[in-house]
């Protein structure tokens, strides 16, 4: 059985926010698709929130509006909301045995950052055994300072895409996922 992981879309991420992504607007609307396709289907739907709880952090702090669940893809009553503190939604969580408990077998990943929390979430649900598929367009990342120069979004995307479509997840669009039957 498929399931949804919807990782870390929440305000801080959004215009006006602490960490602004770049295409997180777009990327946001592909993720209500994917929402409404598992509601539709009554497939279940995990929505992971992180909360930073390093001294340092600067956005996803706990009690604030930053971290809350952007209203786009609010969950509803029974859908299961997860809270972690590190870029994989694994670590220290109950991911695992909530997909276990809903006999899930095969996971549909979407979400922020591309190049932290969706990587090692993937990363790590493919080393669970879990089948993994990526919906690249229902994600979002950010330019990143890298030695000298800036890597520009767009490029810090499809490098990571690239990367797990390399035998981690299979990576596709929102369109093409609406072609595949939950």
């Amino acid at each position: 059985m498929k399931g949804l992981i919807l990782v870390d879309i929440q305000n801080d991420y959004f215009p006006g926010g602490n960490w602004e992504l770049v295409g997180v607007e777009q990327s946001v609307k592909n993720a209500q698709k994917l929402l409404q396709k598992f509601r539709e289907e009554g497939s279940p739907i995990f929505h992971i929130q992180h909360i930073s709880v390093e001294p340092e952090a600067t956005f996803f702090l706990p009690d604030t509006e930053g971290a809350k669940t952007h209203e786009s893809v609010a969950p509803q009553p029974n859908e299961t909301i997860i809270v972690k503190n590190f870029p994989n939604s694994f670590r220290d969580t109950s991911l695992l045995s909530n997909l276990k408990d809903s006999e899930v077998d095969e996971v549909v990943i979407c979400g922020a950052m591309s190049h932290m929390c969706i990587d090692a979430t993937t990363r790590a649900a493919f080393d669970f055994g879990l089948q993994c598929i990526v919906i690249e367009d229902a994600c979002a990342t950010r330019d990143l300072e890298y030695k000298d120069g800036t890597v520009k979004a767009a490029e810090v995307h499809a490098a990571f895409m690239g990367a797990l479509a390399e035998g981690y997840a299979k990576v596709i669009s929102t369109n093409e996922f609406d072609r595949v039957q939950v």
